[in-house]
């Protein structure tokens, strides 16, 4: 029996993990709504899988990582009501909702890649496979499992007994308590859209024919269709944020396992918590959003953000604070500086030596990718003086494989600015000094301190910077 053990959503208990192929583990991970930016809170749920994609290639499995990207479909109200968030930041922009999606897919991977996330093995669009999600609608439809209203083909969850499960959903609580009217003629609050007609007189840009009308695909079809294009009819892990439960992954379960007959459909829902802003959830609707842009240009270096996150359990809600962030950008600068010393490090580490230490960092990860315990490991190595620098060299290289800190990596040079005015009178400064006119070097420096401008006189040239 594997020593890996995973928490599992869907029978909220952690069971030993073991892929379905020997050797292979396949995963999918939602991905974001491309109509905007991406906050620091949705990222969360790109550093959670790829923490957890390196542990396991470090383990020696090799992994098949899909990414999907929601680009239509996507609606202002999960109960199937609003408007398409893509049309809707199209509309806003006065640009075409393709240009708006390749933008923000650009943004998105970006970050993902400023973040030292590995990028996806497959990053598939919901556009791009329009053919196979109205063809697991047909499947369902054949089933039994659908029923159509003026404004859409819906799924009927009373055809669904182990709809409640993933989730832990009160249906009947639901039923009870919800307003149907959200969508006149619904037959259950939890019945979701697999296909919106296009509305009378509305002209959309994202709509295709279907065997039931003109229209365009629900928001949760898309993923069930292109895991089980790319990943196969059941596969190992899906993860995503803990708001993802209760509808969207549910739905899936739903569409997966009454089209295949599947169950489970996946062996592992593996969901990460919040962030949350100063005590109080970040979301776009609250308007409390930061993004890795902003922390940049806050003057914080991306990788201070996901030795952030390594801070916490990723099933631990997490509050972003100022005070929180700049500390992490510390911590991550300071270790660094104890590991750049290693990179000149000579000879063979000792097999005994560097043991327990590697022993501790992947008990840490097996135990559910508990990254704090792991991340202590990494400190405890640069400070023990029991290792030698090849010892600590070997560990910090092997751990850094799945922290992705770069703790190894080449500091990058500092930028110099340069402006030519400024050049001139630095230079100027430069030749009074070498004349022994002091007086006309100390106008000069005095001058550049009035408009802002520090002189440092290194070995190499006199250095200016704005104060």
């Amino acid at each position: 029996m594997s020593d890996i053990v995973f928490y599992d959503t869907r029978t909220r208990s952690k069971q030993p993990f073991a892929p379905l192929e020997p050797d292979c583990v396949r995963m999918y991970t939602c991905g974001p709504t491309v109509y905007g930016p991406q906050h620091i809170g949705n990222l969360r749920s790109q550093l959670f899988p790829d923490l957890l994609r390196r542990f396991l290639e470090r383990e020696g499995f090799a992994v098949r990582h899909v990414v999907n990207i929601t680009d239509v479909g996507h609606l202002t109200d999960d109960a199937d009501d609003g408007d398409d968030k893509m049309e809707m930041a199209a509309a806003r922009a006065g640009r075409s909702a393709e240009e708006i999606a390749a933008h923000w897919t650009e943004h998105w991977r970006q970050n993902r890649e400023a973040v030292n996330c590995r990028p996806p093995d497959v990053l598939c669009k919901a556009t791009e496979h329009i053919p196979e999600q109205i063809e697991l609608a047909r499947t369902l439809e054949k089933g039994g499992h659908t029923y159509r209203l003026p404004d859409g083909i819906y799924f009927d969850v009373s055809t669904f007994p182990r709809y409640a499960e993933l989730a832990h959903l009160d249906l009947e609580g639901q039923a009870g308590g919800h307003r149907i009217d959200e969508v006149a003629g619904k037959r259950h609050p939890a019945d979701f859209a697999l296909w919106k007609f296009a509305a009378e007189g509305v002209k959309r840009q994202q709509e295709w024919d279907s065997p039931w009308g003109r229209g365009f695909p629900g928001w949760h079809l898309e993923c069930t269709a292109m895991s089980s294009r790319y990943l196969g009819e059941t596969f190992d892990i899906h993860t995503g944020g803990i708001d993802l439960a209760t509808v969207h992954h549910t739905n899936e379960v739903a569409q997966a396992e009454c089209a295949t007959g599947v169950h489970p459909w996946v062996q592992f829902w593996m969901h990460n918590e919040f962030l949350d802003f100063q005590g109080v959830k970040m979301s776009k609707s609250l308007g409390n959003v930061l993004t890795l842009d902003d922390l940049v240009a806050g003057g914080l270096p991306p990788l201070a953000f996901r030795y952030f996150f390594l801070q916490a359990h990723y099933r631990q809600q997490q509050t972003f604070t100022d005070e929180a962030i700049q500390a992490a950008a510390t911590g991550h600068r300071r270790l660094c500086a104890a590991a750049a010393p290693l990179r000149d490090a000579k000879g063979v580490p000792d097999p005994e030596r560097v043991a327990p230490y590697r022993d501790r960092f992947r008990a840490a990860l097996c135990d559910d990718l508990n990254a704090p315990r792991a991340l202590a490991v990494a400190w405890e190595v640069v400070r023990a003086e029991e290792l030698t620098p090849a010892d600590r060299y070997a560990l910090i290289e092997d751990f850094d494989t799945v922290l992705g800190l770069d703790l190894l990596a080449e500091p990058e040079a500092t930028p110099v600015e340069t402006d030519p005015r400024i050049d001139a009178l630095v230079a100027a400064r430069e030749e009074a000094r070498a004349r022994k006119d002091f007086a006309e070097a100390d106008r000069l420096r005095d001058q550049l301190a009035a408009e802002g401008i520090a002189v440092e006189d290194t070995p190499n040239g006199p250095r200016w910077r704005r104060t």
